[in-house]
């Protein structure tokens, strides 16, 4: 259903490429990069490194980490 809402992690990506100016490819390149680091060391970094805000970078975190099948 095209009209269907997307729900999780992903649904906000359009949020986090707006307020960081960078693609969702770049962040999760950089969550990739810092692997095997733990959940939340991940998010500690995008918000010490990169100024992102806790949910936006757990959302982040989330969903490449579920994506590596970790």
């Amino acid at each position: 259903m095209a009209d269907e809402k997307i729900k999780g992690p992903a649904s906000y990506f359009p949020s986090i490429e707006k307020t960081y100016g960078r693609p969702i490819a770049e962040w999760k390149a950089l969550v990739r990069a810092g692997l095997p680091a733990k959940h939340m060391a991940l998010v500690a970094m995008l918000k010490s490194e990169h100024g992102m805000g806790h949910g936006h970078a757990n959302a982040v975190v989330a969903h490449t980490l579920a994506e590596q099948g970790d």
